[in-house]
């Protein structure tokens, strides 16, 4: 999948919990939230120095955040389901330090063989 395809298939499942999205989906889709808030932040810092506090690039960028933590969320429930575990595992990143290391290695497994629970593989390969 390339990285066009993994942001415009994240947007179409904009809030789709359920079926399995591969690793290059998940990725592509955090380098994506990385590069624009990057780009963002470049900016913000370029026209208005780096002390500015409330300009329009950081409500660009707040706004940015929020049309994205939804599907955020949905595309690393699709990743868990992936690898055959609960999308309520999610919520081991309330955990702190160790809960995002085990998602960290979770979402860098590959995809489990074969249909699982939730689905067949998006890969195609049985």
């Amino acid at each position: 999948m390339s990285f066009k395809e993994s942001i415009v298939n994240v947007f179409q499942n904009y809030a789709n919990f359920s079926g399995r999205a591969r690793r290059s989906e998940y990725w592509y889709f955090t380098l994506f939230i990385f590069l624009v808030s990057a780009v963002l932040s470049g900016l913000n810092a370029a026209v208005f120095g780096t002390d500015a506090q409330m300009t329009i690039f950081t409500v660009i960028q707040s706004l940015f955040s929020l049309a994205t933590l939804i599907p955020s969320i949905a595309v690393t429930v699709r990743r868990l389901h992936d690898i055959g575990k609960s999308g309520w595992f999610y919520f081991l990143i309330l955990i702190p330090v160790v809960g995002s290391i085990i998602l960290l290695v979770w979402e860098c497994k590959d995809s489990e063989p074969g249909t699982n629970v939730y689905g067949p593989n998006p890969k195609g390969v049985y």
